[in-house]
């Protein structure tokens, strides 16, 4: 089965696809509308303590969402992976954020808010939404003048779960937490400065507070699943594509892509430091471990759309394991060296090299030829010229859709 989020055009073709789409950002825009947020007095109000339905609904729809995200991805039905997470700039983010929130107060409303108002036809909405459009342009004209401050402190995916090291669930029980307190306190404030009857409040309200917490207990419990279990889950189709050499290229495969300056090809070199610095192809990575392999999957995935990944070894003993990771962890596009580094010395040494520094290997994933010294991709052949060799091989890359980002945020 395959896990959501599910690649809608894939399964509905371009233009039902955008049908799902209209017909959700309409929902969107009613439940927004129905609730308030088309009128900039409800908007602003949240400012003065008044009335916090903002960040009630607001909030509440985050920690729900939430909530059921990471039980989805525990029970196996959604891959986390695939859902884009907005990468992190610290400072230009905290910068842009106060002024949308100065915004926020002086105009009585968000960017998507605006629009909202803009559709039901309010004078305010209306020139709040032209601002936004405005904004946009002026900043388009002049982000070159501060650019640099603009794409710095970088810190790519980056979640609650990495800064704090907690586990996912314990993250998700302390915000939900956090949010019924901010919800609790909210209800006070109302009372305080905006003279709210809390007695005329539902009641029903303590019965889903009580809902998102055991939901949040039950994340815990379940929790998230390993790469092994990753794994299991798709294991079925991607052993059988590993099984019929469908994803281990031939050497003079990866040199034909490598030239291609249309792809992104990004070559994995899972092997001992010691025999990476004997000899290694020409711009590949050194990952010494499996685990190292692991904890760069976030830098991974974000890669654009058109990188190719090629993971080998001295054999294909280590690279299979290291693919089986790629797949298992939603990497697209992952191939494996065919016979490893060893075939790739095979196919674009020189015969007096291969036959003078030939070695028997009497067990898996060792390197199968004598290096004199030390000098890595100096080699000739780790960056051989395709002209001068004349090899057929069965062409098996094909680029996977990436998912790309999506909108996100009040904005």
């Amino acid at each position: 089965m395959t896990p959501f989020p599910l690649a809608l055009q894939d399964l509905l073709g371009h233009w039902n696809a955008y049908i799902v789409y209209l017909l959700i950002g309409f929902a969107f825009g009613y439940v927004l509308e129905i609730s308030g947020f088309a009128d900039s007095r409800v908007l602003a109000a949240q400012f003065y303590f008044k009335d916090l339905t903002v960040l009630k609904v607001m909030f509440g729809a985050i920690i729900t969402a939430m909530v059921l995200l990471f039980l989805s991805s525990g029970l196996g039905l959604l891959d986390y992976n695939l859902v884009w997470v907005n990468p992190t700039y610290l400072w230009p983010g905290i910068v842009g954020g106060l002024l949308m929130g100065v915004g926020f107060i002086v105009g009585g409303f968000c960017p998507g808010t605006s629009l909202v108002s803009a559709a039901v036809f309010k004078i305010d909405g209306i020139f709040f939404a032209l601002g936004v459009f405005f904004g946009v342009f002026l900043f388009g004209e002049s982000v070159g003048f501060f650019e640099g401050f603009w794409h710095s402190s970088y810190m790519g995916r980056f979640t609650l779960m990495e800064w704090l090291n907690l586990p996912t669930g314990v993250i998700v029980l302390l915000i939900v937490l956090m949010a019924l307190f901010m919800f609790w306190g909210g209800e006070k404030l109302e009372a305080i400065f905006g003279g709210r009857n809390l007695a005329n409040e539902p009641r029903w309200r303590y019965g889903a507070a009580g809902v998102l917490v055991l939901a949040a207990v039950a994340v815990i419990v379940i929790g998230q699943p390993s790469t092994a279990d990753r794994w299991e889950m798709i294991e079925n189709v991607e052993a059988a594509r590993l099984q019929n050499r469908e994803v281990q290229i031939h050497p003079a495969e990866l040199l034909v892509i490598s030239r291609d300056p249309s792809l992104n090809v990004i070559m994995l070199d899972i092997r001992s430091e010691a025999d990476y610095n004997l000899f290694h192809i020409l711009e590949a990575q050194h990952i010494p471990t499996l685990e190292k392999l692991s904890d760069m999957i976030p830098a991974l995935l974000e890669e654009p759309a058109n990188t190719v990944y090629v993971v080998m070894s001295n054999d294909e003993t280590l690279a299979t394991e290291a693919w089986k990771i790629l797949r298992a962890e939603s990497v697209p596009t992952s191939y494996l060296l065919e016979g490893g580094v060893n075939n790739w010395i095979d196919t674009f040494a020189d015969e007096t090299f291969k036959e003078t520094q030939f070695k028997s290997i009497s067990g898996t994933d060792q390197l199968a030829y004598n290096f004199s010294a030390a000098l890595g991709s100096r080699y000739e052949f780790s960056q051989p010229d395709p002209a001068r060799f004349d090899i057929v091989f069965t062409p098996k890359v094909e680029l996977e859709i990436k998912r790309g980002p999506s909108g996100g945020g009040c904005g």
